[in-house]
């Protein structure tokens, strides 16, 4: 299981919002470039990157800067979401040294656009689910669905997606807790592997979460984000990945 050190960004800067609210930002860096070096340096393997602006606004707001990351950086692995609704932005993202995109916003709302890309860029899809009270969440969170994150899965099941970033929207920066129910019920129901996200605050809940995927023998979480809880200094990057050695 995968560690994996979070950099949002909102006008170029490294942030984090509170519930996905933009207005409710902290900022911890305003060279998101040199915080991608920190993690690099600290052994991290792979990173999550999310252009916040472009989630909301619908296209890429901060490609510059995650060029400068991906072109910098290229012994790491990199995941990048946000505003990726368009065959060209995917193209350019994969073309120019992105490992993965994340696909959230056009998973709900247009299927196709997820079936085409698998096609062009096999394994290298990540379905991102962000769930509120229990139903996914679109267009940077703002909008709203009636599809449930299980049932959002059985559309792209056996498709070569390489894995499902699972966020439950209420604990997201608030350091509340993971919700490891919900991410573990998911898991058990799909057979592609779940990456956590949203509210880690301690390293006992990565020890949990890698756990209990163990225990449940067929639950295959591959990895957890962390954001607020790094930042903040709740635990380190080394200490995270101490913690779960025994798991590996």
């Amino acid at each position: 299981m995968q560690v994996i050190p979070a950099i949002d960004l909102k006008n170029g800067k490294c942030v984090r919002l509170r519930e996905g609210k933009m207005n409710e930002e902290t900022i911890f860096s305003t060279s998101p470039l040199d915080v991608a070096g920190s993690w690099f340096s600290q052994g991290a393997e792979w990173l999550h990157i999310v252009d916040l602006d472009g989630a909301f606004q619908g296209s890429p707001k901060n490609r510059t800067i995650i060029q400068e990351i991906v072109t910098k950086y290229k012994d790491l692995s990199i995941q990048i979401g946000g505003g990726i609704r368009t065959l060209d932005v995917a193209k350019s993202y994969l073309e120019h040294g992105a490992s993965r995109i994340v696909i959230g916003t056009h998973a709900v709302k247009k299927p196709e656009f997820v079936f085409d890309l698998c096609t062009k860029f096999p394994d290298q899809i990540i379905l991102g689910i962000d769930s509120k009270d229990g139903y996914v969440k679109t267009d940077g969170w703002l909008g709203s669905s009636n599809i449930t994150p299980k049932d959002l899965l059985k559309t792209y099941e056996g498709l070569p997606i390489s894995a499902v970033i699972f966020t439950d929207i209420s604990r997201d920066g608030m350091m509340a807790g993971l919700n490891i129910e919900a991410t573990l019920e998911l898991a058990k129901n799909t057979s592609f592997p779940i990456i956590a996200s949203g509210g880690i605050s301690s390293i006992e809940e990565i020890q949990k979460i890698a756990l209990a995927s163990n225990l449940a023998g067929q639950a295959r979480i591959s990895g957890v984000i962390c954001g607020r809880s790094l930042y903040e200094g709740a635990f380190s990057f080394s200490e995270a990945m101490k913690s779960i050695e025994e798991f590996q």
